[in-house]
């Protein structure tokens, strides 16, 4: 008879791993990181291992996909809220991810350097449809209530998120291209704020909003955290 599978046991396992691999790309790095290091940390085989996760690249796309779909469990409270406006509810969002993304700066810095690397660009691309797929309607929702308001002017509420959701990935690219010129000398902090800051200003254009409503931290510190 075949073996039945446990849904809720199964991911409890899986997360088992994904634990034990975040913890090690924090204090040792990815590319220091291996699979027989994850198995230690466990305490399993790899038998057990290659269960859940075909390689060490697919493992790393675990992490970052329960980073996504975490963060963004953190945002429904505010998207839920009937008395926020969805200008309210635009810049608390971002503003919350990256709140989010600071209180986790040593593990995302641990794997930015092998993020951008040409090794994972099928998982960047991958990463890239979660967020697509993930944040879309979030925007969507959003930015329907904005045109019901009056505050953004878009023919489609639909496709004018699409769009931004593009940029924020654009920007997400750049932002970490910036992180790693800025550490290691060749860009000021005041061209990585003057380039960040352009993104929102699009974004505005593209959603018909007024000048200077839209922003992704309440003030610098967020950004200076990460920089300095």
């Amino acid at each position: 008879m075949a073996r039945t599978l446990d849904p809720a046991a199964h991911a409890v396992r899986r997360d088992t791993f994904l634990d034990a691999a975040q913890g090690l790309i924090q204090t040792k790095g990815y590319e220091q990181m291996s699979v027989q290091d994850v198995l230690a940390e466990v305490g399993t085989s790899k038998g057990a291992f290659y269960h859940y996760f075909d390689s060490k690249a697919a493992l790393l796309e675990g992490v970052i996909d329960r980073m996504v779909v975490v963060a963004t469990a953190t945002l429904q409270p505010l998207l839920d809220d009937p008395d926020r406006t969805a200008l309210e509810k635009f810049n608390g969002m971002f503003q919350g991810l990256a709140s989010w993304k600071t209180q986790r700066r040593d593990l995302l810095i641990a794997v930015l350097q092998t993020w951008l690397s040409d090794d994972n660009a099928i998982v960047r691309e991958k990463f890239r449809r979660e967020v697509v797929a993930t944040i879309t309607p979030i925007l969507t929702a959003i930015v329907r209530q904005g045109v019901r308001e009056g505050t953004f002017t878009v023919t489609s509420p639909e496709h004018a998120a699409r769009v931004t959701v593009s940029l924020l990935l654009g920007a997400n690219e750049h932002a970490s291209a910036l992180y790693l010129a800025n550490h290691s000398g060749e860009v000021p902090f005041e061209v990585v704020e003057g380039a960040l800051s352009a993104y929102p200003e699009a974004m505005e254009r593209i959603l018909g909003a007024p000048e200077g409503s839209l922003r992704w931290w309440p003030d610098d510190r967020i950004l200076r955290e990460w920089f300095h």
